[in-house]
């Protein structure tokens, strides 16, 4: 499904993005895993979460929405979980399909995988090979990818696992597959990644502890055979989906934005950061804390920004967010330089190759390298856009390409077509209303 996303003017006024999808996977999964009810309220019901929910309630576990919106999980325990009758549809959720495989790493079940097109591209090897040294069997597609089953083992082996690479999935589904294993699951992180995780253990109160080695390294252990308690929990808004706003409010001249309840956890605002490094005028109000996430509002003005060179440390704590990073580079004064960005070569998609030839297409000036882009700012001047027979720019079935050219149409001269907003439903169902809404044209419709 194509749409054309039109400069519509400032964007005004104060909206509230739906909640995190990283916390909001987790609460349904911890949640399943404690002894009675758990109540969640500001869950993202956007596709990628509802498949984490629907696999959990073919598990066994109870799992209803309230007409007020209060979502209610009845828990069956660590190790409770049955086995599903047939196979679990990931849809397009990463997310879901590496941390439901450490789940069922360390139950007595077999578990068959399968996704979208997208998803099934996804590489699972990262999670598979530490689940494997568990004790789990995983038999997955060439190349380690969907569909894949895992049968998990009880008791499973509690192990010290170094992550070669930053990701917060594979060390999330290493810390729940530990908690139905025996002993001590460590998980030692050269590089720190998002900490929801340790954070929502901690509160569903499993033993588990994080320090700093003298590398610097983050060293995390859970005591396994864990019993959690029911919680009742507030998703704070997402700072994801936050970003295409907030860049969007910063591009088009005029606009003041209040974006409410946004999670401002550390290992999650580098975006931010970079952002007011380039000049961006974002103040925090309302400063609070949220179920142990730190959490503002955002009031964000038009500014100027200038080009920077991004340092790859801050990229764990912002690798979703480099897509819409690299529109507001594009209109940028100068030179902006990323690097060390491997990761975002196997997400939904090649989002470096893909956010080239998007931004490219709209009139940017880009030149893509190994580990990054190189983007030269328009200065402030509005990207041309295409013009009205232009061909849509191409969006891989990824939603973060999707919405970040949206952006770029918002702040360019003739608009930008994308060639498929469908796939925005997986994360930011709203997010068309919401636009509108910002930009004064929910009345119009």
């Amino acid at each position: 499904m194509p749409r054309r996303f039109l400069p519509q003017g400032p964007l005004r006024g104060a909206i509230a993005v739906p909640g995190d999808k990283s916390i909001s996977h987790r609460a349904l999964i911890l949640s399943a895993l404690a002894i009675g009810e758990s109540r969640i309220t500001g869950l993202l019901e956007g596709e990628d979460v509802l498949a984490s929910a629907a696999a959990l309630r073919a598990m066994g576990a109870g799992i209803e929405r309230g007409n007020d919106g209060t979502w209610r999980v009845h828990g069956v325990g660590v190790g409770g979980l049955g086995q599903p009758a047939g196979a679990l549809d990931m849809g397009n959720s990463g997310t879901s399909t590496r941390l439901l495989m450490g789940l069922v790493a360390s139950h007595r079940l077999t578990a068959t995988f399968v996704g979208d097109a997208s998803l099934s591209r996804r590489p699972m090897g990262r999670v598979i090979e530490p689940l494997s040294r568990m004790g789990a069997d995983i038999t997955a597609s060439p190349g380690g990818t969907l569909p894949l089953m895992v049968r998990g083992l009880v008791p499973a082996v509690p192990i010290e696992y170094t992550l070669p690479v930053a990701s917060a999935q594979v060390k999330s589904a290493i810390l729940l597959a530990g908690l139905n294993t025996p002993g001590i699951t460590t998980v030692i992180e050269p590089v720190p990644t998002r900490d929801h995780s340790e954070r929502m253990l901690a509160g569903f109160g499993a033993q588990i502890s994080v320090e700093q080695d003298s590398a610097g390294a983050r060293v995390i252990r859970l005591i396994g055979e864990a019993e959690l308690r029911p919680q009742a929990i507030t998703v704070p808004g997402d700072p994801s989906s936050a970003a295409f706003f907030v860049v969007a409010a910063l591009l088009v001249p005029g606009s003041e934005l209040l974006v409410h309840n946004v999670g401002l956890n550390p290992t999650r605002a580098g975006l931010f950061a970079v952002l007011r490094e380039m000049g961006a005028r974002i103040e925090e109000e309302n400063l609070r804390d949220v179920g142990g996430e730190p959490v503002a509002d955002l009031r964000v003005f038009h500014s100027a920004l200038t080009g920077v060179d991004v340092d790859p440390a801050v990229a764990p704590a912002m690798i979703d967010e480099f897509p819409v990073l690299f529109v507001a580079a594009a209109l940028a004064r100068g030179r902006t330089t990323t690097s060390g960005l491997e990761e975002l070569r196997v997400k939904e998609s090649d989002r470096l190759t893909a956010m080239a030839e998007a931004l490219t297409a709209a009139g940017a000036r880009v030149s893509e390298t190994q580990d990054g882009l190189v983007i030269d700012g328009t200065g402030g001047a509005p990207l041309p856009g295409l013009a009205g027979n232009g061909a849509p720019v191409t969006t891989h079935l990824d939603h973060r390409i999707a919405m970040s050219m949206a952006v770029a149409g918002l702040a360019s001269a003739d608009g930008v077509e994308v060639d498929d907003i469908r796939p925005i439903a997986t994360s930011f169902p709203d997010f068309e209303t919401l636009l509108a809404s910002a930009t004064g044209q929910e009345s119009a419709r």
